[in-house]
């Protein structure tokens, strides 16, 4: 029997179809299950892929501290990651994640750096920044790193043209921007015609995971004119797409699946026929303390009337 070390379980996530959400019988939606990861999120490809990279640049040796700033999953991979190829985490991390997050830190053993919650991932990431230049110790640096982009380039796009080859519009949630670059360079080089979208939290709007530019912060990796469009989701619309997944489709994703979800379907109205492709980033259990699936959302008509499209 070949046996598999942990890292080696990252990816070849499940594609699976969502017969029950689609508005047109030809136009098939199609979402990559990211949550199937063994921290349960999309992060675990890019640490992974990260990490080896600067073990063979020769720029980390087992032993080692690496230092990223992080509001959730990409501290979890990198503490899972750490633990199992022999490097010491330390996430710096704003106060007002959900509380499942420094609970599955500390289980992993990664040591937390708290900045205040206003500071958020940009002033996380200048914490963290100083802390390895004084300390002269690695930071994975998400936002700017090229191997973040590359980690889809190379594995997530074409793990998506192994399973679904024909693909119009292909639509995920910016964080980093790495899954939307390196996925959708890959799409399109199979396709050209193929439309990438990126899915932002409208401005003022917090969703785990999704980044909004109207902060000011634009991640290094991002080119922005490369992107085809960009839909911009309130809260609700994205809380409320997670609850139609689950009941639905039995899918059990996130907030920004949510929101990924209902971008989607924005483009499945008002496209005659065709394949969209999904990145649903993580799945939902550490979520569940938001009572998200329980509790009483604005009315639909009233958030409805507030999404913002924005086409280039």
């Amino acid at each position: 029997m070949h046996h598999l070390h942990i890292i080696h379980t990252v990816g070849q996530t499940p594609m699976v179809e969502l017969r029950h959400l689609s508005p047109n019988p030809d136009v098939r939606l199609y979402a990559k299950l990211e949550g199937w990861n063994p921290t349960g999120s999309v992060k675990d490809r890019i640490v992974k892929h990260m990490i080896q990279h600067a073990e063979r640049d020769g720029l980390i040796v087992p032993g080692d501290t690496v230092i990223e700033a992080s509001t959730g999953n990409t501290g979890i991979a990198l503490a899972m990651i750490g633990r199992a190829m022999g490097y010491h985490a330390r996430i710096v991390m704003p106060e007002n994640v959900y509380p499942e997050i420094p609970r599955a830190l500390a289980v992993y053993g990664a040591d937390v750096h708290w900045v205040p919650s206003e500071a958020g991932v940009t002033g996380a990431m200048d914490v963290a920044r100083k802390m390895a230049a004084d300390e002269r110790t690695f930071m994975l640096d998400q936002f700017c790193n090229p191997h973040n982009a590359r980690a889809h380039y190379i594995w997530t796009g074409a793990e998506i043209l192994e399973d679904v080859p024909e693909i119009d519009v292909f639509v995920a949630g910016l964080g980093t921007g790495g899954t939307l670059m390196g996925t959708g360079q890959r799409l399109k080089e199979a396709n050209p015609a193929t439309r990438v979208i990126a899915v932002e939290p409208h401005p003022g709007n917090q969703l785990q995971g999704l980044k909004s530019l109207a902060d000011g912060f634009i991640p290094p990796i991002l080119d922005l004119s490369f992107l085809d469009g960009k839909i911009l989701v309130r809260s609700g619309s994205a809380f409320r797409g997670a609850r139609l997944l689950m009941q639905r489709e039995g899918i059990f994703g996130g907030v920004s699946s949510g929101a990924v979800l209902h971008a989607a379907l924005q483009f499945a109205e008002r496209i005659p026929k065709g394949n969209i492709v999904m990145v649903f980033a993580d799945s939902a259990w550490k979520y569940l303390e938001t009572n998200l699936w329980s509790r009483e959302l604005p009315s639909e008509e009233a958030e409805e009337a507030m999404d913002d499209i924005i086409w280039w």
